[in-house]
Formats: structure tokens, sequence, C-alpha cells
């Protein structure tokens, strides 16, 4: 008990920081003090409100660097990007976004060439950059430097944590457009709409029957090992 000093007398629960305490609290009492700018929505803690606005990101995904504005297609943005040219000069005549460096620029365009200059040593794969090869050289180490503040469990990258807290949350933010039914990741959602378009893209090289998911094949293969056991 002594780990975790901060008792929520409400309901007991303990944590190891009074900041967590605090944030655990709010779903007593109701309070939602971070505000979503786009749609106005309230949120108990900012961490809920960032997974919240990936959903904003997609509807309109390309943002100016300059002012944070947000447009659903890049001939917006380019429109946009004409009112305050100073203020980046470095400007991506592929996409129109902007940036004060050249060698930021010079790193933006390896989207559009597909430049990858930095290699992993440990398994040949390229990045666009340095930033991105460290985070997959923690797939090596097995370094797990995001933390769920909620449970404690760790990851490797960002990304996986935002997804793990979902469950905490309940948080569903991706639509299927067919049925209404809502999934905490985008993969989930692609893997559910091959009901609807019927797409099999998990073929079986024995006898070509075909599958929505890898597991379902691997099932089935099981059907053929059994064959060719003497």
């Amino acid at each position: 008990m002594g780990e975790r000093p901060y008792k929520c007398f409400d309901c007991g629960k303990r944590f190891l920081q009074s900041a967590h305490l605090i944030a655990h609290q709010r779903t007593h009492t109701g309070e939602m003090p971070y505000k979503c700018p786009d749609c106005g929505k309230s949120f108990n803690r900012s961490s809920n409100l960032e997974r919240h606005q990936i959903v904003h990101i997609r509807e309109k995904p390309h943002k100016c660097l300059d002012s944070g504005e947000k447009f659903s297609d890049k001939s917006q943005l380019t429109t946009h990007h004409r009112s305050h040219p100073e203020a980046k000069p470095y400007v991506c005549k592929d996409c129109g976004n902007s940036f004060i460096q050249s060698s930021d620029l010079i790193v933006h365009q390896r989207v559009h060439t597909g430049e990858t200059p930095y290699k992993c040593p440990d398994c040949g794969k390229n990045f666009t950059r340095s930033s991105n090869l460290t985070r997959h050289q923690r797939t090596h180490t097995g370094e797990k430097t995001h933390k769920c503040l909620d449970c404690g469990k760790s990851f490797i990258q960002s990304s996986d944590v935002i997804f793990h807290q979902k469950s905490h949350t309940g948080e569903t933010p991706f639509k299927c457009s067919d049925c209404g039914r809502y999934f905490s990741r985008s993969s989930n959602l692609a893997r559910h709409r091959r009901i609807h378009t019927g797409e099999r893209p998990h073929t079986c090289l024995d006898c070509g029957n075909s599958f929505i998911q890898s597991s379902d094949l691997l099932v089935h293969q099981k059907i053929h090992m059994r064959g060719k056991t003497p």
C-alpha cells in the first residue's frame, strides 16, 4: 500500500502520483476541463482529448504548419498558404507545405520521392528520418519508453499506448459507413469491412480457398497439414 500513497476517498483506489489521483477524481466529479477546439466536446484528461482529435485529423488531414488551420483537400491548403508565404519561405512543390529551414523541406520531400537514407543495421529496413529509425530499433532492443498512466503497461511506440488507452476510456472513433459499428483501431475497421465488400485477401496455396482473416486461413491450412502427415 505504501507504494501508492495517494488514495481516492470516493472509491479507495490508490495512485503513485498526486496528478494521477487528480485526473482519476474527475470520474467522480464529472469535471471535463479539456475541450476540443474543433467540435467543443470535453474530456477529463488531456490524453483523451488528444486521442479524440485524431477523428478531426482524418476529416481534415491537410494541416497548415504556420497557422494550424486544417483543410479537407490539398488544393485548399495550397491556396491558404499564399496568405502568409513570408512565414516559411521553403515551399514543397508537390503538396504546398512550407518550412522555415531548407533542411526541413529536404526531409519532407522524401515523402514524395520515396528516398529512405537511414538503414537499420539489424534487419536492413530503411527510413526517411533518423527519428523513425531510432523508434524502429526499439523493436530489436525491446526498449519500451511509452507508459500507460492508468495501468503502468509500457509500449515501444506512442501510437501503441494511444490504442491501448482506449481499453480504459472505451473510445471507438472508427465508424463503419455500411452498418454504423464502431472500432477502436482503423485496422479492425478495415478487417470488419471485408464482411460488406466480400474481399478475401488470404488465399490457401494448397487448394485456392480464400479467407477474410489470416487467422481463418491458418485454421484451414491444418486440414492440409493433417493430410500430409504419414
